[in-house]
This record gives C-alpha cells, sequence and structure tokens, in this order.
C-alpha cells in the first residue's frame, strides 16, 4: 500500500506576516505559503508559469496573489490565473496546535526530499 498524501511540517505560522507569503522547499519543489486575513492560510507553486517568478514575493489581494515579475494574478484557491490559462498548484496548508505550518503533499513530491 502507497501514501498519496502526507502533512508535512515547514515552519512556524509566526514566521508568515499577515498578507505576506514565504516560500517553503518540499522535494524539489518550491511552494509559497501565505497567511491570510481571518487566521485562514493558502499554499500555491511558488514558480508563476510565465517567467518563473516568486509568487511569495507577489502582492496578495482580494484572495490572489500578482507576480511580482510581470503582474499575472493566481487565485489562491483554485491556482487558476485571472484572465488567462495558466494554473498553479495548490496546497492544503494548516496550523497545528504548537504553531507549526503543516503541508498536505502529495506522494510524488517527496521523492528526493530526505
Amino acid at each position: 500500500m502507497s501514501i498519496e498524501s502526507a502533512w508535512v511540517p515547514v515552519g512556524r505560522a509566526e514566521d508568515v506576516p499577515l498578507l505576506e507569503g514565504r516560500s517553503v522547499t518540499v522535494g524539489a519543489r518550491r511552494i509559497a505559503i501565505f497567511r491570510l486575513p481571518d487566521d485562514t492560510w493558502a499554499a500555491v507553486d511558488n514558480a508563476c508559469p510565465h517567467k518563473g517568478g516568486p509568487l511569495a514575493d507577489g502582492i496578495v489581494a482580494d484572495a490572489c496573489v500578482t507576480c511580482p515579475l510581470h503582474g499575472r494574478r493566481f487565485d489562491l484557491a483554485t491556482g487558476a490565473q485571472h484572465g488567462g490559462d495558466d494554473v498553479v498548484g495548490v496546497y492544503a496548508v494548516r496550523v497545528g496546535e504548537d504553531g507549526t505550518l503543516e503541508l498536505l503533499v502529495p506522494a510524488a513530491l517527496m521523492v528526493g526530499s530526505a
């Protein structure tokens, strides 16, 4: 039996300011984690599909992140680009009782992370 996904600790909630992002590495993938209003969280692939811009450094507003390089906007719930066809991967994120941020990561991303 193989594991399809697992919760992986990636940092501390207190290290991510409101409406800002931080990037973490899981396996060979960079993932951007965002703290949103009302103690909610979002996580998407960090690289913009257009030219690889770091989405963790983007502006967060209206439940979207705007790529800092060329202004492409991505919905943080679906990963869909507003006004375009690009999509970024979306990940579930939670905060444990001890304040640890955890991502629900597909097993395929865990290959090579040890």
